[in-house]
Formats: structure tokens, sequence, C-alpha cells
């Protein structure tokens, strides 16, 4: 569960399924992934400018303004230079490479051109992406939010065998055998039941280091 507020999560999720294909290697996510972050900017901005305004800290514009600036992808972007004019923030990445990473989008998307995305305008338009969402959304780190977005999506690791279970469950139990096939008795009962495997062996292994502990005392 992230922290954002509700009318932040469509935006987010842009940028979320963008970076799941940034990290890959394969040609066609670095497509998506340039597509996806030039969505992410224009859907945060397009959200920003239909919400109330009590949900954007008390900003208000007015209705013909808001109609212009959501015309097009240049007006929304016309929309927050004005917007971070007015705040005094300056460009953190300029307008014209932003425009930049948008044509060659266009390029991927209606154009039919079979090119892979620079890498250098594939960071731009994530740069972009995360930065204008964290302006319009008050979001002081947005990089630690995918972040954390990110390991929440990964699936679970796969779990895997211990050497110290094994020696403690195979010196108890030996070879088992199942119809025709010989199994150590780990291997048959982690594959069935890892969590009897490993509740199994750290019982034997705290029972084996009892015994070495009665016999020293005696």
């Amino acid at each position: 569960m992230n922290s954002l507020p509700p009318w932040a999560n469509g935006p987010f999720e842009l940028i979320v399924h963008a970076e799941s294909h940034s990290t890959a290697a394969d040609d066609f996510d670095r497509r998506i992934a340039l597509i996806s972050f030039d969505n992410a900017i224009e859907v945060a901005i397009s959200t920003y400018l239909t919400l109330h305004p009590t949900q954007r800290g008390g900003r208000s514009y007015s209705s013909n303004d808001i109609d212009q600036w959501m015309k097009n992808y240049h007006t929304k972007l016309e929309f927050f230079e004005t917007e971070i004019a007015r705040r005094n923030i300056e460009w953190l990445v300029e307008k014209s490479h932003i425009i930049w990473a948008h044509d060659n989008r266009n390029q991927q998307y209606h154009g039919g051109r079979k090119g892979v995305p620079e890498l250098r305008t594939l960071q731009i338009a994530r740069t972009a992406a995360l930065w204008i969402f964290s302006v319009l959304f008050d979001v002081s780190d947005a990089e630690s939010v995918l972040e954390q977005a990110l390991l929440a999506e990964a699936p679970p690791a796969v779990p895997s065998r211990e050497r110290r279970f094994d020696v403690a469950i195979d010196k108890e139990y030996g070879i088992i055998t199942v119809g025709e096939q010989n199994y150590y008795a780990s291997e048959l009962l982690f594959s069935v039941d890892d969590g009897a495997y490993r509740d199994l062996g750290g019982k034997l292994i705290d029972d084996s280091v009892g015994e070495v502990i009665d016999e020293d005392e005696s």
C-alpha cells in the first residue's frame, strides 16, 4: 500500500508500468517504457487539472484556462510551465528535451518506427515523468515511492534447501522409497512442504545440540 492520495494512483501506475519495462533488456520493453513514461506526463497534468481545488493545495484556475490547457500535449506542458513559474520552480528537465522525448514516443506509437529508443531519450522521459508527478502531487521523494511499489509487485523469492537441514533430516530418516524411486528424506519433504522441511530440520538440529550439551555436562 503506497501513501499517495487516491487521485495520484492513475498517473503513478503508468510510471510503475514504464519502470518495470525500462529495466528489461528487450527492445520491445524500451519502446513500451518510453510510451508509458510519456503517457504518465500527460495523464499527471490532465488528472491535476480536473481535481477539485481542495485536492491540489487550494489552487484554482479558470474554466477557460483549463479548457485551453487540456487541448493537447503541448498545451498541457504550457500549463506546467505556467505552474512552476508561479511556484518559483526551475525546469529540472528542459521543456525542449521533454518535447524531444514526446516526438520520439509519437514515432514509436504512431509513425511505425521500428528503431529502439535511445537510452538517453528514455532517461529524459523517465526523469520528466517522475519530476512532473512529484511537483503536481506534492511527493517529496518519488524515486523511493516508485522503488517501494516495484518491490511490492516483485514475486516472492523461490525457497531453497539448506545443507544443515538436509544433513539433519537425512541422518534421522535416510532414504525413502516411493514406488520404484529412491529419494533422500530431505529432498522429498522439501518438495512437498517447505515449511515442514524447515520446522523439522530446525528441530533436529536443536535436539542434536541439546544432546551434545547434556553429554558435556555429564
